[in-house]
């Protein structure tokens, strides 16, 4: 998965312009103030090395999604802000993320000073993978450093282009770390080795889900995708969302997975209500006993149980994907439930997806998992088994 990568332990920085390509994309408030600083947290320890380097750090990032046009309501300048607070030194804002004023600027950095590029995404040439634009950013350095997992998945000039022009290109240590645990959760596992499959559409976890079958032996289907695998069981949910193009689809995964010993659990009872609301009328039901005018919405008890007893005895978990609407309280026991088993278990843990790491986080159990990945996309894609395009482009170089 990522051959033979060097990263920024592998290569001579002290003194050195590194560009640091990182994931910078946290949540603002009404007022523009930092919600989450998780993600700025996560890079903390790349730049940490590369300033006992006595490196000259520039950081680029993109935030939102302006669409290529430039806004102050997507500026870096509250992330500079709270990433000087962090660092405990000042962070230079750059006024642009390209041209002669960034490159006076960079020009000007003294060893261990830092300097935050403004958004990438006030390029459309960013995500357009550019090549003009990314020669434009590897000209700012001597080492190019890519510590943002989360957008590896996506071919863009900071990413993938960027590479052709850099003199020198590895991984950062988030980067490292979020593909040494993949590897060893899906190459080397300690079994049995247990997959929990979530969220809303079997159509976006479709992929993951048949790449999976290839290496886990226990998979746990929930949220609202687990309704279109119940109806190819033949089952009647009332108004539950089901994707019916994909009913069949589901049906051959169920095959596949018995074909290959590899046990599935759905859901065996369910919460239900008579609308999507967070004050509406809701009950317990055991499958398929869903009245016709309502709708499933969370896992129920019964089915929580049979998520434990599955998990009990794992060598290693992999979740992606909550088991209900658990952003209203109603419709959320059945995911919080899961996340304390997970948190209790002697398992090799790893969580992905940006819900699955909210349920998480809001549950107030984060310490108790060994792998929290600060990339929703990009870990589903390397569930489906593909390779990032921002990591393979590392592959050696």
């Amino acid at each position: 998965m990522e051959g033979l990568m060097k990263t920024i332990k592998d290569i001579s920085i002290a003194g050195k312009r590194v560009l640091i390509r990182v994931d910078f994309n946290v949540p603002l408030d009404v007022q523009g103030n930092i919600a989450d600083d998780t993600r700025i947290m996560s890079a903390l320890p790349t730049l940490h090395y590369a300033l006992g380097q006595n490196a000259k750090l520039i950081i680029a990032s993109h935030l939102g999604r302006p669409k290529g046009q430039v806004n102050p309501e997507f500026s870096l300048l509250p992330v500079a802000g709270r990433l000087s607070e962090l660092l405990g030194k000042p962070v230079k804002m750059a006024p642009d993320t390209i041209g002669p004023e960034v490159k006076d600027l960079v020009s000007r950095l003294e060893p261990g000073g830092i300097v935050l590029l403004e958004n990438l995404r006030f390029y459309a040439q960013e995500q357009q993978n550019e090549n003009k634009f990314a020669k434009e950013l590897a000209g700012l350095c001597d080492v190019y450093i890519n510590d943002a997992f989360a957008v590896s998945h996506r071919v863009n000039a900071s990413v993938v282009a960027v590479v052709r022009h850099a003199p020198v290109s590895a991984a950062g240590l988030l980067m490292k770390k979020e593909l040494d645990y993949f590897k060893l959760a899906m190459d080397h596992p300690k079994r049995p080795l247990v997959a929990i499959v979530g969220g809303a559409k079997v159509s976006s976890k479709l992929p993951a889900l048949q790449n999976m079958l290839r290496h886990v032996d226990k998979l746990i289907i929930g949220g609202a995708m687990a309704n279109t695998f119940l109806r190819s069981k033949g089952y009647d949910l009332g108004k539950s969302r089901i994707e019916k193009d994909l009913v069949e689809v589901a049906g051959s995964v169920l095959k596949t997975a018995a074909a290959r010993g590899v046990q599935v659990y759905l859901p065996v009872d369910a919460v239900a209500a008579v609308e999507f609301d967070v004050g509406a009328e809701n009950s317990t039901f055991s499958l398929p006993e869903i009245p016709s005018g309502w709708m499933m919405l969370d896992i129920g008890p019964k089915t929580s149980s049979l998520y434990a007893k599955a998990l009990s005895n794992a060598g290693t978990i992999v979740w992606n994907g909550p088991m209900g609407v658990f952003e209203m309280e109603a419709f959320s026991k059945g995911t919080f439930s899961l996340v304390k088993c997970v948190a209790e278990s002697d398992a090799l843990t790893i969580v992905g997806g940006g819900d699955t790491d909210a349920a998480v986080h809001r549950s107030g159990y984060t310490d108790r998992i060994t792998f929290i990945s600060t990339g929703g996309g990009a870990f589903l894609a390397l569930l489906e088994g593909r390779q990032l395009p921002g990591a393979a482009v590392l592959d050696g170089a």
